[in-house]
């Protein structure tokens, strides 16, 4: 054991900077912007909404390594909101996350709206990922984007009626009327499932070209997952496309409003359900955050561990997948096997496999069992070989680097202006790691490297997550050999669930107990933002707290979402067989994108 293996962090946060207004007013002294201070310590100012477009060109184009990366664009309905903690707030406020990758540094914008007012101008041109984000909020919220190239609903079918997060929307299918589909109804939904070439945009090439189209899925085995692409087609070649998303949306936000803090933390396993552990990982440090809560060592070092194994998982089978998608079968029967030894670990640990629901607020559910450093040492061991042979197998196989080298490649710039983040980014050459340029949960004290790519093409973004793998091997190896003793979960009134040690030796110790399992903890009013480097890219929970049981807003920020956004950029000019292989290496599964 050794004790002091997490020394303190050093915070990416605490370095002296100017204050973001203050530039701003140094260059444009008429936008006036208004600080909120929140407990994630990220910049936030509330900008009326007319100046929201200067604002956010000054912020992109006019500052010195200025905001160049939309992280996320969300809404909250606030209409029955009781501490709503700043005096700007309205009926709704739509947010904005912003990033500069050279500065290492977030800014929060916030606009309030009224519920007679409900528009914006749109930034797409600005930042193209917030295109779908956008959409996303127009969708969920109602709230309009004026000069948004094609504002239509993204997730919900056309024929919705209705905005879902909004608090007046039923949360329940009890809340509803029993659902029926007259004959009438049926003609009207079957009509709005034809995709109009016209409502894109799309025209002919020149008069002599084809205007065909390829419907790809939903139901595909190279989409993987309920994900429909519409290609438009010049003889064999994709001259266009149009993602089709939604068709595996089930409210994951929207049941955040109805669960406890407690209870929604198996609904956080199914958002990237190959992520596990590492799903439940934001939203327990979210909520730790505004609980003030401080995780033992231990507990912290668990925790890196089994989010760790669920990488390796989520890379391994994104591993034979793309190379099945390729043409290989036999990688995957391999990575399976690989997968399983993996499981049993996990399953040792934590009495379950791909959805253990491990993590708790505070810690973890339950200590590490006796022999688990066996079990991890065996594996430990193990892997590295495997990999040494898929090596041989998979990355020098001469088929598989002509289907993948130069196919489906974009540059940094690219990754950036449309949301990509994680593998996907690093493959383009930009080592950006959340665990290394802004270390969380403990990260900042382990020995690792990021692996880079150089083209940003297929080939280089599976080669990167098989590097991350061997990388994930050596955090496991020194959590193995630097555990730290103590407790697995913090001392600490609104721990879930919380301490029944003393509960049958007084009555005061047992109904608090009683109810904090039954509603789960009272976790105080306000809003915080926490980021990790999850399998597919960085994933976020923006929570938000009334002082309540639940949670106000839980906004989920995936990564495959914006990833897929991207599709048409980097599909044009290609055959629909590297486009298969492009979909493969961009490793999504359609839970995280659609929520």
């Amino acid at each position: 054991m050794n004790e002091s293996f997490l020394a303190k962090s050093t915070d990416w946060q605490e370095q002296a900077r100017l204050p973001l207004s203050e530039e701003v007013a140094s260059i444009n002294a008429d936008l006036q912007l208004q600080t909120q201070y929140l407990i994630d310590s990220i910049e936030t100012y509330w900008i009326d909404k007319a100046h929201l477009s200067q604002l956010m060109y000054l912020l992109a184009e006019q500052l010195d390594d200025g905001f160049d990366f939309c992280f996320d664009l969300t809404a909250i309905d606030e209409r029955l909101r009781q501490q709503k903690l700043a005096p700007q707030v309205k009926d709704f406020t739509v947010v904005y996350h912003l990033r500069s990758y050279a500065r290492n540094r977030d800014v929060r914008i916030k606009v309030a709206l009224t519920t007679n007012d409900k528009a914006l101008d749109s930034v797409s041109n600005i930042w193209p990922s917030a295109n779908w984000y956008e959409r996303e909020v127009w969708d969920m919220f109602g709230i309009h984007f004026d000069n948004h190239p094609h504002l239509v609903r993204i997730l919900m079918p056309l024929t919705w009626i209705g905005h879902p997060l909004l608090k007046d929307h039923p949360a329940r299918a009890t809340e509803m009327d029993p659902f029926t589909l007259p004959d009438d109804q049926q003609d009207i939904e079957q009509e709005a499932l034809k995709f109009n070439p016209d409502d894109w945009g799309m025209k002919r090439n020149s008069k002599t070209s084809d205007f065909t189209f390829l419907n790809l899925g939903p139901n595909h085995p190279s989409v993987h997952g309920a994900f429909r692409i519409v290609l438009q087609m010049e003889g064999e070649e994709i001259v266009d496309s149009v993602p089709d998303i939604g068709y595996h949306h089930r409210g994951a936000e929207k049941m955040g409003e109805r669960q406890s803090w407690h209870s929604y933390i198996p609904y956080t396993d199914r958002i990237d359900y190959l992520g596990g552990v590492m799903n439940n990982f934001p939203y327990v440090m979210a909520v730790e955050q505004l609980a003030g809560i401080t995780v033992p060592d231990r507990a912290k070092v668990i925790r890196i561990m089994t989010a760790e194994m669920f990488r390796i998982l989520s890379h391994l089978l994104f591993y034979g997948t793309f190379a099945q998608d390729i043409g290989a079968m036999s990688p995957i029967f391999y990575m399976f096997v690989d997968r399983e030894k993996l499981f049993a670990i996990i399953e040792a640990f934590t009495g379950a496999r791909m959805h253990p629901s491990y993590f708790r607020i505070g810690g973890v559910a339950a200590d590490l069992p006796r022999g688990w450093h066996t079990l991890v040492r065996d594996y430990v061991n193990y892997l590295p070989k495997r990999l040494d042979q898929y090596e041989k197998m998979v990355m020098q196989n001469e088929l598989l680097k002509r289907r993948t080298v130069d196919v489906g490649a974009y540059n940094t710039k690219e990754a950036i202006e449309w949301g990509v983040t994680g593998p996907g980014l690093r493959a383009t050459g930009y080592s950006w790691d959340l665990r290394k340029q802004r270390p969380y949960g403990g990260y900042d004290q382990f020995d690792f490297e990021v692996p880079v790519g150089h083209k940003g093409d297929c080939y280089d973004r599976c080669m990167v997550r098989v590097e991350e793998m061997r990388q994930s091997i050596r955090i496991i190896e020194q959590c193995l050999n630097n555990m730290p003793s103590g407790q697995y979960k913090a001392d600490h009134p609104q721990t879930t669930p919380p301490d029944k040690s003393r509960t049958m030796q007084d009555i005061d110790s047992l109904i608090p107990h009683f109810v904090n399992v039954s509603w789960g903890p009272v976790i105080p009013a306000g809003e915080v933002s926490v980021s990790v480097e999850a399998t597919k890219g960085i994933m976020a929970y923006h929570l938000v707290s009334d002082g309540n049981t639940m949670s106000y807003r839980t906004r989920i920020r995936t990564p495959s979402f914006p990833h897929l956004q991207m599709i048409p950029l980097i599909s044009q000019g290609q055959m629909v067989a590297d486009l298969i292989a492009t979909l493969g290496s961009i490793d999504y599964v359609m839970a995280d994108v659609d929520r």
